[in-house]
């Protein structure tokens, strides 16, 4: 199954935006805190002042920390923690002599500078200690979230390299073997089916590049693909090839990936149609069960035999104990079964009880919805505003 890719959390998507909105809330709530707590206990009105004036000298020391913050973050842990623990108690005292400055501006020096100090200092610490936790545990929840999206941009990006390879192998294995029948008929002066075969392996061609290779079609348009496959297969085979469409109305706008059955169909020709004098008849059926959709492609060919001269599983021809030709096979589908759906797929050969060679693929019944013509979508209503 493909690995969708991480998607930020949305109020950190811009992270200047957010950081703006927490400074401004967290220093709001401190300050309508101390305000609150100031008048509860008989402070004057006037009192509101000294706590507007606190809101802003911690509020502006913490910019300057961000700004530091931001430098040690990505260093080694000594650095950090060790800069981070000189820097937040000269800010945290600097925080608390301006406050306690302007309380005895306010209310005198009563009760003597240091006493006063000492006790407005442990308040500042408190919330200068409390914004350096927060920003480090944000910032550093938002390098792992990243991070985990990096990894998973690349295990889908490895995924996606992976099908397309799988897909690429498929072309030039077919287009060795009509290039090899448009040479003999170009060699027996036979132009017109040269040239009609040419035709359609560049419409076939055509196909194999509009479409992309990890892309997904319709079960029709893959019928479509095979029947214009087919075509020139037959010029070759002629009435040894002999073709079977069971196609269920309810799954042509069912998905599956891009040319999946077309090695199954080559598969069945090599080792079905070439080897007998009186080719063979190969089916393509499709149906729905349950959630599933389930493809089978048989043919009344020799099927299995054991200790004969190929090996239909792995499509490498043996000649004489020597490997003479490779092809894709059925592993090339196999994975890209796996590499699409995961374990959510079933992939079987089998050898029915008719004879013949058999195989069963099912995957999830996804349905490509239909788009929705212009004109209905001109008639939609308007958004106010």
């Amino acid at each position: 199954m493909a690995v969708l890719p991480f998607r930020p959390i949305p109020f950190f998507a811009n992270k200047n935006r957010a950081f703006w909105r927490l400074q401004a809330a967290g220093w709001s709530g401190a300050m309508l805190l101390r305000a609150a707590s100031g008048l509860a206990n008989g402070q004057p009105a006037s009192y509101l002042v000294l706590v507007l004036i606190s809101t802003i000298t911690g509020l502006s020391l913490t910019l300057i920390l961000s700004v530091i913050y931001r430098q040690l973050i990505n260093r080694r842990p000594l650095i950090t923690w060790g800069v981070t623990a000189l820097v937040l108690p000269m800010a945290t005292a600097l925080y608390a002599f301006v406050d306690t400055w302007v309380n005895s501006l306010y209310m005198g020096t009563g009760s003597g500078f240091a006493q006063r100090y000492i006790s407005v200092f442990y308040f500042d610490a408190t919330l200068m200690l409390a914004w350096s936790a927060l920003y480090y545990m944000i910032n550093f929840f938002l390098q792992i979230e990243e991070q985990n999206d990096q990894l998973l941009q690349l295990e889908n990006q490895a995924t996606q390299a992976q099908l397309a390879m799988l897909r690429y192998q498929l072309n030039p294995h077919f287009l060795f073997n009509t290039l090899n029948s448009i040479s003999t008929l170009v060699l027996l002066k036979q132009t017109e089916p040269a040239n009609a075969m040419l035709s359609r392996l560049s419409s076939f061609l055509r196909y194999t590049l509009v479409n992309e290779p990890t892309g997904r079609v319709t079960v029709a348009q893959e019928v479509d693909t095979l029947k214009l496959y087919l075509e020139i297969e037959r010029m070759r085979f002629e009435e040894r090839l002999r073709t079977r469409f069971q196609i269920e109305p309810d799954t042509e706008a069912a998905l599956l990936p891009s040319l999946l059955l077309q090695p199954l169909v080559e598969n069945a020709i090599k080792y079905a149609v070439s080897p007998q004098e009186l080719g063979a008849e190969i089916t393509i059926a499709a149906q729905l069960v349950g959630p599933n959709l389930r493809i089978t492609v048989s043919d009344t060919g020799p099927g299995l035999q054991s200790g004969g001269t190929n090996n239909r599983l792995t499509g490498v021809t043996f000649d004489g104990g020597e490997q003479v030709s490779t092809g894709v096979g059925l592993a090339n589908i196999r994975d890209r079964l796996a590499q699409a759906y995961g374990a959510d797929h079933r992939f079987e050969t089998m050898e029915p009880p008719e004879g013949g060679f058999a195989v069963l693929i099912e995957i999830p019944f996804e349905r490509r919805e239909p788009a929705v013509p212009a004109a209905a979508a001109d008639k939609r209503p308007a958004l106010a505003g």
